[in-house]
């Protein structure tokens, strides 16, 4: 397993693709995708392993099949019309960072031939890399996915494992919009586990050793920032994120890294939209006969 940091905006551990055997796991955004070009050189995947498809881990998918016609994309099934189309993922990423920032942040997302996309719902064992097993992490989006790489008994976990910007210790979750779902993170967390991995790979950013403390971590950080967001101040919460990353990290770089990787803003963002569907439910659910 090999760990390339595409220097997203030209800024260092932000964002990592992952050379795994035959495959890269997220080849992260096309606006770095020379970045990732130049790190392959004269090698080329024999598939990409999306684990969502959020553009800082997807949005290089479609320039990759243009460039390499027969590259096979595997990818959750409630993900997939979206690579094959990504109007819609565009549209919605355009309300959060702003239309004017697309471009630069993201490049250009390109749509991926139906025949390429191969659909996954969870527990598959794919045919690359030695062997990788799927499961499904939703959570941080409802159509994640994480691998296991039988070999090496590393897991490539996307966003679910959290945010840590080695040599910093502190372990962030990522909680934008639009569908964060705290109980489903919680049991990936679990599932995870249960996989025992020698090591994870996160996208944010490196490998880490630590594999089951991670999970613990992440899973601390989700309820903390829960609890901050459900008191409904974002103000606060943004200012505890920026005040914790500010003490924890051990430089200004550090510190660029982690409000680049995860932007405080939006951390409350994610968890105030849970807080407010999960209250219309229950709502619901009270109102209807019993």
């Amino acid at each position: 397993m090999r760990a390339i940091d595409v220097h997203h905006l030209g800024i260092e551990r932000v964002i990592c693709s992952w050379q795994v055997g035959d495959v890269l796991v997220d080849p992260g955004p096309e606006s770095a995708l020379q970045t990732l070009l130049a790190e392959l050189g004269d090698w080329r995947p024999r598939a990409l392993l999306l684990t969502h498809i959020h553009l800082d881990h997807a949005g290089a998918t479609g320039a990759l099949v243009q460039r390499w016609p027969d590259l096979e994309v595997y990818v959750h099934e409630r993900g997939a019309p979206h690579v094959i189309d990504p109007s819609k993922l565009l549209s919605s990423a355009g309300r959060l960072y702003g239309e004017d920032n697309m471009k630069r942040l993201w490049g250009d997302v390109l749509p991926v031939p139906q025949e390429r996309v191969h659909a996954l719902v969870g527990g598959e064992r794919l045919d690359v890399a030695g062997g990788v097993r799927v499961a499904y992490t939703p959570g941080h989006a409802s159509h994640h996915v994480s691998y296991l790489q039988e070999e090496s008994g590393a897991a490539f976990v996307g966003d679910v494992a959290g945010v840590r910007i080695a040599p910093c210790d502190l372990v962030i979750a990522p909680t934008p919009p639009p569908d964060i779902d705290v109980e489903a993170w919680e049991r990936s967390l679990d599932l995870l586990a249960e996989w025992r991995p020698t090591r994870l790979g996160l996208t944010h950013f490196g490998p880490v050793e630590d594999a089951l403390a991670q999970l613990e971590a992440t899973r601390m950080s989700l309820r903390d920032l829960a609890g901050l967001a459900r008191r409904g101040d974002a103000d606060a919460m943004e200012n505890a994120i920026r005040g914790v990353i500010e003490r924890e990290a051990d430089s200004a770089a550090t510190i660029q890294a982690y409000e680049n990787a995860v932007p405080p803003p939006h951390l409350y963002m994610g968890l105030e939209r849970y807080w407010r569907k999960r209250a219309e439910r229950e709502a619901q659910a009270a109102g209807e006969p019993r």
